[in-house]
C-alpha cells in the first residue's frame, strides 16, 4: 500500500487553505499515511485526524479566538491568550495523546532557548500544538520540560523530514506565498511584523521543495494571518488550488 504524508505549514488563517486540499484528498479517497504540521497547519491536521470533516475544521477554527485580532485575549503578562485554542483542543480533541489520532501525527516546535527545532509525535498533544502555533511577540513561549518553545515555522516552516523516511510520496501544502510589498500601499505595524516574520522563514521553504513528490502553494498573499472574516474565501482557494492537481494527486494513490 502507498503512504503518502502531507506537510502543512504555518501561516495563521491562510492556513485554512490546508482544508481546501484535505477536503479534496477525502473527495478522491486520498487518506494520509501521516501528517507532519507546523503552527495553524498542526492545529488544522490534528482536529482532521480527530475525526472532524474539513468543512466542520473551517467552522470550528472561525469561531475560535486564536485566529482573529479581534478576538484575542490579553494575559496579564502582556501577551495574548491561548486559553481559547486550548479549550477548542479538549472540546474537539477529547484524547489528549498523539495516540489517539486516525493516522501519524508530527508537531514541530522551535526551542527558543537552544535555537533549533523540536518535533513531537507520542504522548500529550494539546501542549505541543500550542507552543507550534505560538507566533513570538504576540503569544508567550510554552514550557515543555526543561525547554521554553514558540512557533515552529520560526525556523522551519515546511517540516518535510519526519516523513522522508516513512513516506512514499510527500505532499508539501504551503500557504505564505511571498509578494513584493508596493511601495505605495500604506504599511502598519500589523503589516511589517507579519512581513518580518515570512520574509525570515522564506529561506527553510525553499530549501524543502525538493523533497516533496508534489507541492502545492495558494496564492493568499493578500491575506494577512488575523484575517478570520475571509476564512470562507481562503478554503475555496485552496480547494480551488489543490483541484488544479487532482489528476496529479489521484496518480500518487496508484504509484509505489
Amino acid at each position: 500500500m502507498t503512504k503518502t504524508g502531507i506537510v502543512l505549514s504555518g501561516g495563521g488563517v491562510r492556513g485554512f487553505a490546508h482544508l481546501g486540499l484535505l477536503k479534496l484528498l477525502d473527495e478522491i479517497g486520498l487518506k494520509p499515511y501521516a501528517i507532519s504540521g507546523v503552527s495553524a497547519g498542526a492545529i488544522a491536521g490534528a482536529l482532521y485526524l480527530a475525526g472532524h470533516p474539513p468543512e466542520k475544521v473551517l467552522t470550528i477554527l472561525k469561531q475560535n479566538g486564536y485566529f482573529g485580532w479581534s478576538n484575542l485575549l490579553w494575559n496579564k503578562d502582556g501577551f495574548f491568550s491561548m486559553q481559547p485554542l486550548l479549550r477548542t483542543l479538549q472540546q474537539y480533541i477529547p484524547q489528549d495523546r498523539f495516540e489517539g489520532l486516525s493516522a501519524l501525527f508530527f508537531v514541530t516546535a522551535t526551542d527558543f532557548t537552544l535555537a533549533k527545532t523540536v518535533t513531537f509525535s507520542s504522548g500529550p498533544l494539546y501542549e505541543p500544538i500550542i507552543a507550534s502555533a505560538s507566533v513570538p511577540v504576540i503569544f508567550a513561549p510554552v514550557k515543555i520540560g526543561n525547554s521554553l518553545l514558540v512557533d515552529g515555522g520560526l525556523l522551519n516552516n515546511l517540516p518535510v523530514e519526519p516523513l522522508t523516511e516513512i513516506c512514499d510520496h510527500i505532499i508539501g501544502s504551503h500557504v505564505n506565498k511571498l509578494q513584493p510589498q508596493q511601495a505605495s500601499n500604506p504599511v502598519g505595524k500589523r503589516n511589517i511584523l507579519e512581513k518580518c516574520f515570512h520574509m525570515a522563514i522564506a529561506g527553510s521553504v525553499k530549501s524543502k521543495l525538493e523533497q516533496c513528490t508534489l507541492y502545492i502553494e495558494p496564492d493568499l498573499h493578500r491575506f494577512n494571518m488575523f484575517d478570520v472574516k475571509k476564512a470562507d474565501e481562503i478554503f475555496e482557494i485552496g480547494y480551488t488550488t489543490a483541484s488544479r492537481q487532482r489528476a496529479k494527486l489521484e496518480k500518487l494513490m496508484v504509484q509505489a
